[in-house]
Parts: structure tokens; C-alpha cells; sequence
């Protein structure tokens, strides 16, 4: 999709290479030049490690080029938020907040920028403030004239509308609140160490030493379309099959541990993982 959408802008998409699970910083480093826009980082990133957005942001604005970070919200209820090392734009998908996997959509995508940033959002941005009476009210603000009288240049024209999404996502973080986020991003994060911990008893090689939120890859004896065969006649449904997207990750499984895993789930998964042969 960022192909995609980058060949209509003249733009080219390099990819760095990874080392450990990790972004190779020197990778980064030696192709960083002025013709960078920006560099993209996943905060955790495919296989779930913690990338280190201090050392990537140096990099990052060496130069002219904007840094921006593809995060998980659900992590940002105990990492650091990506603000903090420096990013300029956040983005992410809410799914993780009372919306339903659903064969893989509709989702709702959430977008920050800096301050400098907020006048060239695509969009239309609500504002608090009172009315006469001095009660709490929200209206449309920061909108360019041109997105009424000048269409062609409006930013807003390029928007979806994800308005029932955003709207259950809204209300599932209001009502899990901020204690509640924190708690479920605690959950993810502890049970995935639980599961990680039962597979090394068990046997099973955990590939990464990295920090990770609540996904880790594991390394199997066999190809994880076969081991996810054997783990559906135990009703348990297996990791993804990262040999899909990388030649050099045959037999390597990429895990998730969410807040709904309960101990004895995680213990009979690790259990059927370890005697797979």
C-alpha cells in the first residue's frame, strides 16, 4: 500500500534490512542522504521486538527527513510514547480497542503530528471550546478555506470516512480509561513473558532476546504450515508463517499473546509446541 501510493508521489521506498529482529542502524545510517523524506519505523515492530527510536530518531534528522512511527496504541499504554523520542507523525490502527478482527477489516487508523504539522493534516480536526452560555461544546476547526471554496487544493477530499469505527473505538477506550489501558497493555505484555518462559521449558527455541510487547517468534523443528495442522486437532489456532515473507525464516513462527489468553490455554499450547517433532 505505501508502494502504492508513494509511485503516485514520485517517491521511492527503500526497505532496511533487519539484524537480530531489530532495524539495522548502520544499514539506515549509510543510506540516509538529502534526499530522504523520512524514515518509517514499526513501534513494536513485525516480530513484535521494541525498536530502539532514540538511536533511530538521531539518524532520522541528520537531515530533513521527518520521523515517523507506525505503533501499536494498545503498547502505548506502558511504552514510552513515540513523542517523547522525538517523532514528528504517529499512526496506527485502533483495532486493538472494540473492534472485531473480522476477516481483516474495516478498520480505523488514528493519526498524530507535531504542532508544526497540524495545519497539513488531511481532514477536518475537532476542537473543544464553550458557547455563549458557557457550557462545553466542540466544533470544526483549523479547516483551510480552500476545503469549502478552493477544492482542488482542499487536503480533506483524500479522507475515508471510518466515522463508526472511530466512534466504537472511542467508546471502548472511554470505557476502559486510562488505569484500564494501562492494565490491559500490562496483561499483554505479562502473558506473552508467561508464554515465552513455558516454551523454552518446553523446549521450544524463542529466536529474539529483544524486548517485546506481546508478540516473539519461535523457531520449530518442522514448517509451521504443518505444526499449525497438528495444533488445529488440538483447537488451537497457530502463530503466522514467517517463511511467507522471509526466505531466511523457514520454520519460524510468529506468536501473539493477548489479554484474553488465559494460563491454561497458554500452558496447553507450549505443551502441544513442545512435543511437536
Amino acid at each position: 500500500m505505501l508502494k502504492t501510493n508513494a509511485k503516485g508521489q514520485n517517491l521511492t521506498v527503500v526497505e532496511i534490512d533487519e539484524k537480530d529482529g531489530l532495524t539495522d542502524l548502520d544499514h539506515l545510517s549509510s543510506l540516509y542522504n538529502d534526499d530522504t523524506a523520512s524514515v518509517i519505523v514499526q513501534y513494536p515492530n513485525f516480530f513484535g521486538n521494541i525498536e530502539d527510536l532514540s538511536a533511530i530518531e538521531k539518524i532520522a534528522h541528520q537531515g530533513k527527513g521527518l520521523f515517523i512511527v507506525s505503533s501499536n496504541p494498545l503498547s502505548l499504554g506502558l511504552l514510552q510514547t513515540p513523542g517523547k523520542f522525538g517523532a514528528d507523525v504517529v499512526v496506527g490502527d485502533v483495532q486493538p480497542f472494540g473492534i472485531p478482527t473480522q476477516l481483516g477489516g474495516p478498520h480505523c487508523g488514528y493519526f498524530a503530528v507535531t504542532s508544526k504539522l497540524m495545519r497539513k493534516v488531511p481532514g477536518r480536526l475537532v476542537g473543544q471550546t464553550t458557547d455563549d452560555h458557557g457550557q462545553r461544546g466542540f466544533v470544526l476547526t483549523l479547516q483551510a478555506r480552500e476545503q469549502h471554496i478552493r477544492r482542488d487544493k482542499a487536503t480533506s477530499n483524500i479522507c475515508s470516512n471510518q466515522a463508526l469505527n472511530a466512534l466504537g473505538a472511542s467508546i471502548a477506550m472511554s470505557a476502559l480509561g486510562k488505569h484500564g489501558v494501562k492494565e490491559m497493555a500490562s496483561q499483554n505484555i505479562q502473558k506473552a513473558h508467561y508464554a515465552k518462559e513455558q516454551l523454552k521449558k518446553q523446549g521450544v527455541e524463542v529466536v529474539y532476546d529483544s524486548p517485546s510487547f506481546n508478540e516473539f517468534v519461535i523457531r520449530l523443528p518442522k514448517p509451521v504450515k504443518e505444526v499449525n495442522e497438528e495444533l488445529l486437532k488440538d483447537k488451537i489456532i497457530g502463530g503466522y508463517d514467517l517463511s511467507r515473507d522471509y526466505a531466511d525464516k523457514e520454520n519460524m513462527m510468529l506468536v501473539a499473546v493477548t489479554e484474553l489468553r488465559t494460563k491454561a490455554e497458554i500452558d496447553q499450547f507450549a505443551e502441544v509446541l513442545g512435543g511437536v517433532k
